[in-house]
């Protein structure tokens, strides 16, 4: 299944889903993706300062892979509704 994201509180809420799927705390998530589990905790609520390498290495430590293509009609408050 793929899922679509396009602002940092969406992304948050993909990888807290994506983390708590796979029975993992915040501090096992950070341990195995080389952050603290303070950093862990402001990706999931969405904060806007997260860096890129840091979000990549999130993914990477929850096996996904962030995809790349053309944006679609719907406005990203209508994907509000399936988080």
């Amino acid at each position: 299944m793929m899922d679509l994201a396009r602002t940092p509180s969406q992304i948050g809420n993909l990888i807290r889903r994506t983390r708590k799927k796979r029975g993992l705390s915040q501090s096992q998530l950070g341990e195995r993706s080389g952050l603290r589990q303070e950093t862990i905790s402001l990706i999931e609520t969405g904060h806007s300062a997260a860096r890129l390498d840091t979000i990549l290495a999130v993914l990477a430590a929850l096996e996904l892979e962030m995809r790349i293509g053309p944006r679609t009609r719907g406005a990203a408050e209508d994907l509000e509704a399936i988080f």
